[in-house]
This record gives structure tokens, C-alpha cells and sequence, in this order.
């Protein structure tokens, strides 16, 4: 399948000219790598002489959800350490006594756990790491698992916290050292960034304490109270890693190094898993928009604006980076040109 390339830059281009993004970074691939590519518009509006590039850093925001903790959960999966189905009280004591002491794994993955909808951590829990981690783990359901799903971003909190305990190292550092390393995502770190990376960043939204717009540090204000790393956020991230990352979805044999988890991993999270329930989830991915769970066309967006789809049944990967909330975060505009390049792409 090779998409017409002048049509996805006119596409993109037009979001340019309308201000859904100030720019954006695109590839298309298959199990072979990327078989099409480019970028338009600029880094940012107020310097004309900065366009967007193939080696942009991104905050990719909830990407962090599978680029992280999918791939965490998954190598702990895959040795044996996390049986996705019995109740986490049984194995992890953090959480025995309370009420996600019966939801499973599985339920987190498919935000079907019933726990609460919204972070609020600072709200709740004030601003110490370790408080919020308790709170987070001892907090009350929203309702009895496996009655709705509901996205919510404490799914993957929860999960990341789980990776840790399971793993006896940090989410960032689990991450590196069993996905990002061996799949020589080189460029693919939690931030903030350093002074030297930042600069080569797409800036975000407007910060309200600094005035400026957020550049090498995560948007995201869960991932900010937490410094930087947690599962809900925070990864920044280029094109060529992500094309890496997908290239190994679809080819095992193309990575120049087995990270921890493997095809059974991918196969078990590219399959409806939500039963009746409605809308379709697999583990963390759910169908693109405008398909059915037959199309077999996964995604999965970062609030920032970013987005990379994944279709095993065609053997296509293709990735949208953008940094949308430079202007505003009205979803409608960047959700439009995401439905048609999905079109374009995966037709």
C-alpha cells in the first residue's frame, strides 16, 4: 500500500493554513520501515526561519501510555511476573485492603476497572510523590469493575505504579532498558528535557507561571507534579523512534534487539477484549475512528497532538506529530484532519 503523498501534504498543509497546529511531522510504513514521509509548517509561528523537521522532539503526551506502560506491562507479562486476570490484592500488598485490591490488570487496560475518571492529584493528595501514590492506590472506585469502560488516565497511573513494583526499578528506567534500548529508540526519554534537547522541541501551550509556551517540559500537569515521569505522561519522543516502535508491532524480526515483550503481547492487545461493552477496546489501543473492530485499524492519540496507527491486517503503521496546543485545545479541527489522513493512509 503505498498513499498518495502529495494528498496527505496537501491535507496537512491546509491544517497549517487554518491554525489547527503550527506544524506537523508524518511518516507512513510497513514491516520494511517507512515507506513515505514528510513534514510541513514551522516549529513555532513566531519564528518563520524554524520549520518542523524529521528530528523534532515531541511531547507525545498519552503515547506515554503505550510507547511505556503497554510496553512494561507487556514484559511482564511475557516473563511470567503479571497475570493480567487475578485480582491485584493478591500479588502486590500496596493495594490489599482497598478497593483495587479486585480489579485486575486487565480491567486497568481496558479502562473498564471503574476507578475514578479524573487525575486531580494535586486536589486530592497535595504535592508529595509518595502521598500521591498512596492516595492514588487506596482511593474508592467510581463503580464496581467491569460494568463500563470509561477512559481515564488513572488506568494508566495505576499501571505504571504496578510496572514499578513488579520490576523494582522506575517506569523510566524499565522503559529504557527493556523496550527503548534494545529497539534502539535512542531519542525516546521521559523529560524534562535537557537545555540542548529542548531547543530542537515543538512547543506546546502557553505556560500560566512562566508566560512562555511549554518547551521540553510535559504539558501534561500530572506528569509535572510527578517530575517528569509517571504512566499518565511525559515522554518526549521523534519520528524515527516511533516508526522503529511500530515497525516492530508489525516485524519482530527487524528489531536489532529483542525488547521484553513479543508478538504474543501484540496479538493479545490488538483484540477486542471489551466483550458487549461498548466503545471497542483492546489493551490500551481501541479502533481508529471510522472503522470497525474487522478493519483490525488500532490507534492511539496524545493530547498534544499527536497520534500513531497501527493495522496489523494490512501491515501498516503510520504516525501524526503535531504540537496542536500551541493554539487552542479544541479537539473538532486536529480529530477532522486525523479521520482523513487515517483515510488516506489505511483506505
Amino acid at each position: 500500500m503505498t498513499p498518495s503523498t502529495d494528498r496527505i501534504r496537501q491535507l496537512l498543509e491546509n491544517g497549517v493554513q487554518e491554525q489547527v497546529y503550527p506544524g506537523a511531522v508524518w511518516a507512513v510504513g510497513d514491516a520494511t520501515g517507512i515507506t513515505t514521509s514528510g513534514t510541513v509548517g514551522l516549529l513555532d509561528p513566531t519564528r518563520p526561519g524554524e520549520p518542523m523537521r524529521t528530528d523534532t522532539i515531541f511531547d507525545v503526551a498519552s503515547l506515554t501510555k503505550i510507547l511505556a506502560v503497554w510496553s512494561a506491562i507487556g514484559t511482564l507479562w511475557q516473563d511470567g511476573s503479571l497475570p493480567l486476570d487475578e485480582p491485584l490484592g493478591g500479588f502486590w500488598p500496596e493495594v490489599a485492603g482497598h478497593a483495587l485490591e479486585q480489579v485486575t490488570a486487565r480491567q486497568l487496560l481496558t479502562h473498564t476497572a471503574g476507578v475514578p475518571l479524573r487525575a486531580q492529584l494535586k486536589n486530592l493528595y497535595g504535592t508529595d510523590p509518595n502521598t500521591i501514590r498512596t492516595g492514588v492506590l487506596t482511593e474508592a472506585l467510581h463503580r464496581p469493575g467491569g460494568q463500563a469502560v470509561e477512559y481515564t488516565d488513572r488506568a494508566a497511573l495505576i499501571l505504571g505504579y504496578l510496572a514499578e513494583h513488579l520490576a523494582g526499578q522506575p517506569l523510566d528506567q524499565l522503559a529504557r532498558e527493556r523496550v527503548w534500548t534494545p529497539l534502539g529508540m535512542r531519542a525516546t526519554r521521559f523529560g524534562p528535557l535537557p537545555a540542548d534537547l529542548a531547543a530542537r522541541c515543538a512547543p506546546t501551550e502557553i505556560d500560566q507561571d512562566s508566560g512562555t509556551h511549554l518547551k521540553g517540559t510535559a504539558h501534561d500537569f500530572s506528569a509535572r507534579l510527578l517530575g517528569g515521569v509517571c504512566g499518565i505522561a511525559g515522554t518526549f519522543s521523534v519520528l524515527h523512534d516511533l516508526a522503529v516502535f511500530l515497525r516492530y508491532l508489525l516485524d519482530p524480526s527487524a528489531a536489532p534487539a529483542q525488547p521484553g515483550f513479543g508478538p504474543d503481547w501484540t496479538e493479545e492487545s490488538l483484540t477486542v477484549q471489551t466483550g458487549k461493552l461498548t466503545p471497542v477496546r483492546g489493551l490500551f489501543w481501541h479502533p481508529a475512528p471510522g472503522t470497525t473492530p474487522a478493519d483490525r485499524t488500532w490507534v492511539h492519540y496524545g493530547f498534544t497532538g499527536t497520534g500513531m496507527w497501527l493495522s496489523p491486517k494490512l501491515g501498516t503503521w503510520a504516525v501524526l506529530l503535531t504540537n496542536k496546543l500551541y493554539f487552542t485545545r479544541d479537539r473538532e479541527p486536529l480529530a477532522a484532519v486525523r479521520n482523513s489522513f487515517r483515510e488516506l493512509v489505511f483506505a
